[in-house]
């Protein structure tokens, strides 16, 4: 057994999968499998979410698809952030689809379409209020010139129009609702040009669930695939958590009372107990401000991380709890048995359930069910 693991269970990623298709009623869903899949893995939840019904993956560079496609798998496929000088040919030539939000962009992938001899599939995106990746507006009939000009050579296909949402923990917000107008427009002046995308998108997890005036052809949820949801918002019950996050005890020791926990001694046992020693650390995404404030679930027990988070290791007050080395301490997971989950986490740190499972490192071992 490994010292620690994030246990994920692929049923839970398929269920949600096949949620969010019903979810999304006529558009097809791409799920997102950025970041190795949120900490989950590419390859294992890619196949898992294809089994539940989603058409499309997504990721955010050329590298993470072509590790979707070295492992098989075919669906259609998109990447949105590169920069110049990227692999450019090696996408093309793997029918991996393409993001562009600048001239620059354009060119660099209409020069590799032409070196190998096949059009690249290629996805217009327009900033339409996020003030991230994109095309401004000013700037978008230069874009679509540019790509319509490309398309009529045989060296590119516009395949999709696309934007992100800014307020993405509520798509109802009045910021969305003005973002699906600007991408509406968007659309409009592309289509109008000459532009006959395959698929338009837009919306992402809450969208999806929450605002079909979002959909258009194509959704892409990302964490709520992984059964998880933005913090400030009540997450749908039917959501499963697909990862467990645990550790085995490397040592178990008896203290008095009075003894200092931990680098600079932000926690003092207040009488004679057991500490419980971690393999888990801020090296593997165990945040180190969650000293005194996580808890962890032990023998049916909820129990503090005591003192600071290391890089390697943290240390939990046992009390009363008869452990040894080699005892299961679980830190989040679905809450089925009484544990914490991510989300209580996340409100307790004061962040999103997306930094905590993206930042489990990999020496913790992935075990997939």
């Amino acid at each position: 057994m490994p010292a620690a693991c994030a246990t994920i269970d692929l049923s839970a990623i398929q269920a949600n999968a096949a949620l969010l298709c019903a979810a999304a009623r006529t558009a097809d869903v791409m799920a997102v499998v950025k970041a190795d899949a949120y900490g989950h893995g590419a390859v294992e939840t890619a196949r898992a979410a294809l089994q539940g019904g989603a058409r499309w993956l997504g990721t955010a560079n050329i590298e993470e698809a072509l590790q979707l496609r070295r492992a098989g798998i075919l669906a259609p496929l998109l990447c949105w952030l590169n920069t110049p000088g990227a692999q450019w040919k090696t996408a093309i030539a793997a029918r991996v689809d393409l993001s562009a939000a600048d001239l620059w962009a354009i060119d660099e992938i209409i020069e590799a379409a032409a070196q190998i001899g096949l059009p690249a599939r290629v996805h217009l995106k327009v900033d339409s209020g996020l003030g991230r990746g994109g095309a401004p507006m000013s700037a978008w009939p230069v874009l679509v010139e540019a790509a319509l000009k490309a398309e009529a050579d045989g060296l590119l296909e516009v395949v999709g129009l696309w934007s992100h949402l800014g307020a993405s923990d509520d798509p109802r917000d009045a910021r969305s609702c003005r973002q699906i107008e600007v991408f509406q427009s968007a659309v409009y002046q592309a289509e109008r040009a000459g532009i006959c995308p395959e698929v338009r998108h837009l919306a992402n997890s809450t969208a999806t669930l929450l605002s079909s005036k979002a959909h258009f052809d194509l959704v892409r949820p990302g964490i709520a695939l992984y059964g998880l949801w933005p913090q400030v918002a009540a997450r749908p019950t039917r959501l499963r958590p697909a990862m467990t996050l645990s550790a085995r005890l490397a040592q178990v020791k008896e203290v008095p009372a009075g003894h200092c926990v931990s680098y600079g001694s932000t926690y003092t046992t207040t009488r004679p107990t057991r500490l419980g020693i971690v393999p888990l650390g801020y090296a593997d995404g165990v945040p180190r401000h969650a000293g005194n404030i996580a808890p962890v679930y032990i023998a049916g027990q909820w129990r503090p991380i005591a003192g600071r988070v290391c890089m390697d290791q943290f240390v939990i007050d046992l009390g009363d709890i008869d452990a040894d080395p080699g005892d299961e301490v679980v830190l989040y997971g679905p809450g089925d048995r009484g544990e914490p989950t991510a989300a209580h986490w996340a409100r307790l740190l004061g962040t999103i359930t997306n930094e905590l499972v993206t930042g489990v490192g990999p020496r913790v071992a992935r075990r997939y069910r």
